[in-house]
């Protein structure tokens, strides 16, 4: 049982807004990122420069940009394409004057576009060529006056050639997509507010565009000559393109067992950037997921096998979900061991949970999962986690993520940085 005493000194909770997003951490919201300041600490502590760090559930790519940073070789992948596209911006630092020119470029044919409709800035796409995206989802979540006005952006960022400056309007563009749909902005779910008045496409896109500049120029400054060794997939963390023995650290915060909830929060992205067709279909690729197909699912963890058949007895359907995404977690850590050098660790970030009045106990399974494949404990912390972009609280009959108002109890706060070496 994982009972030791908190370490305050991992909560960083005296780190400002500021100092959290600071150089290109700030460019888009991201559930379950942890704070830049966290792995910074875990890549110093444990690598050296020049050392390849990896993540196999890069996220928004926090660990990467951290990094580059302290002077390490980095590698992410994520199996969602939205991830990749945000990690892709906020690891390519650009020439300030070069995307100034490219961004001004743009934002002057947007600004050709705009109307006044009751004092507001809007675009109109009466005089310029618009092309709809169809989808019933998009419909859904926004009034046709944004549809167009967002369309119409859209456009005109994929005809910027310089693949590095598209990329980084992407993601602007897709992080003012929840502002401007009908979708409660303070809702973890993906839920529509009838009362919401969607926020103006162009003035959002502008706000974020040239904050974001900003951010560019000071990571530019930050990174200076020095040369960026970093990879960036979209591929499965249990297939990693890396060399057997190649990296000296493993850093990731991995998914929760109904963390292929979170492809719902990522959809408004993937279905403007088509990424997306059908929900089901992309849900099926994350870790965990109930969409997939049963199979021989062989746990190497005691403790994992006694929690599958305690959830058994209360929803068969959840228990057959835990079950995959254990096994799923332990070909992660099956592939983590095997591109990672002999006395190389894997610092992995997770907390434990309850799901359906079951403790799930993540830091004990993943211990027992690892030791079983080849890893022994290097060092296990246990931090507060008074600041972490997750959904903090659980429904008590659904076991799932619930607003804070609706919810019955807290879901992690604190989590473990467990930190494996591989022997």
């Amino acid at each position: 049982m994982l009972s030791q005493e908190v370490d305050d000194s991992w909560s960083f909770k005296d780190a400002t807004r500021t100092e959290t997003s600071y150089l290109t951490h700030g460019y888009h919201r991201y559930p379950a990122k942890f704070i830049p300041q966290l792995a910074a600490r875990v890549i110093r502590e444990n690598t050296q420069a020049g050392d390849l760090v990896c993540d196999p559930f890069m996220g928004s790519g926090t660990t990467l940009v951290e990094t580059i940073v302290n002077g390490r070789r980095a590698y992410g992948t994520d199996i969602n394409p939205v991830a990749v596209l945000i990690a892709r911006a906020k690891t390519t630092p650009i020439e300030p004057g070069k995307l100034k020119r490219e961004v001004e470029a743009v934002l002057q044919y947007l600004k050709a576009a705009i109307v006044r409709q009751e004092g507001q800035a809007l675009l109109t796409s009466e005089t310029f060529d618009v092309h709809l995206p169809s989808h019933s989802r998009i419909d859904y979540w926004f009034p046709e006056k944004q549809k167009h006005d967002l369309a119409l952006m859209l456009g005109r960022i994929m005809a910027v050639s310089d693949k590095d400056v598209q990329t980084f309007l992407l993601c602007s563009f897709s992080n003012i997509l929840k502002g401007c749909s009908r979708w409660i902005m303070k809702s973890v779910k993906p839920t529509i507010d009838k009362h919401k008045i969607p926020a103006p496409a162009y003035q959002s896109f502008l706000l974020q565009t040239r904050r974001m500049v900003k951010k560019n120029e000071e990571f530019w400054r930050t990174i200076g000559s020095h040369k960026i060794d970093c990879i960036i997939d979209n591929r499965d963390a249990r297939n990693l393109a890396l060399e057997n023995n190649s990296a000296q650290l493993v850093v990731t915060s991995p998914p929760y067992v109904t963390s292929y909830e979170y492809a719902d929060l990522h959809q408004l992205t993937g279905l403007w950037l088509g990424y997306v067709d059908s929900l089901k279909e992309f849900r099926a690729k994350f870790i965990g997921s109930i969409q997939k197909e049963d199979g021989d699912l062989d746990l190497c963890s005691p403790l994992a096998k006694e929690t599958v058949v305690e959830l058994r007895t209360k929803d068969k359907r959840e228990a057959t979900g835990t079950e995959r995404y254990f096994f799923e977690m332990q070909q992660c850590f099956e592939e983590m061991h095997r591109v990672l050098k002999k006395g190389g660790r894997a610092a992995i970030v997770i907390g434990d949970t309850d799901l359906k009045k079951v403790k799930i106990r993540n830091g004990e399974v993943f211990i027992e999962t690892m030791e079983k494949i080849g890893f022994k404990k290097h060092q296990i912390i246990k931090r507060p986690i008074p600041s972490k972009i997750l959904p903090l609280t659980r429904d008590e009959k659904t076991g799932k993520f619930a607003r804070t108002a609706n919810a019955d109890r807290m879901a992690y706060p604190t989590e473990y940085i467990i930190i494996m070496e591989k022997i």
